[in-house]
């Protein structure tokens, strides 16, 4: 499982969902969790970050969302040489076929249906930290 040092980068529009994510994973004993409203903020986010010590190494981001959506987001990060591994988790209440598909030919790491249970949301980390860790 990701370590509780792990920082960790919420995206999504809705405050109310941010903040139901930033509890789970504040539960879940994670301190360092950063916030944007959208794909563009977290692209911003992730650039400002990105120096030993204090970069995202987990994304958990809403599909949905104005000006940069989940997956536009998700495209955009994998481009960058740092960031193709950077486990990342897209939350949406999307669950159509071609758009689970769309999502892992663009590298997603993790595909969650909103909502979700708090102990199906810890699952699914774990599958991540496992996938990106070769366990």
């Amino acid at each position: 499982m990701f370590p509780p040092s792990t920082k960790i980068l919420v995206v999504d529009d809705m405050p109310t969902i941010r903040d139901l994510v930033k509890n789970q994973l504040k539960a879940m004993g994670y301190k360092f969790i950063f916030e944007a409203a959208d794909g563009e903020q977290a692209l911003h986010l992730l650039v400002q970050n990105n120096v030993p010590g204090k970069k995202i190494e987990l994304v958990i981001s809403d599909w949905n969302m104005p000006r940069m959506s989940g997956l536009e987001f998700l495209k955009q990060v994998r481009t960058h040489p740092d960031w193709v591994e950077l486990p990342f988790v897209l939350l949406t209440s999307e669950s159509e076929r071609d758009q689970v598909t769309e999502a892992i030919l663009a590298g997603v790491s993790q595909y969650m249906v909103k909502p979700f249970a708090a102990k199906a949301f810890e699952e699914k980390l774990k599958g991540v930290w496992a996938k990106h860790n070769k366990v």
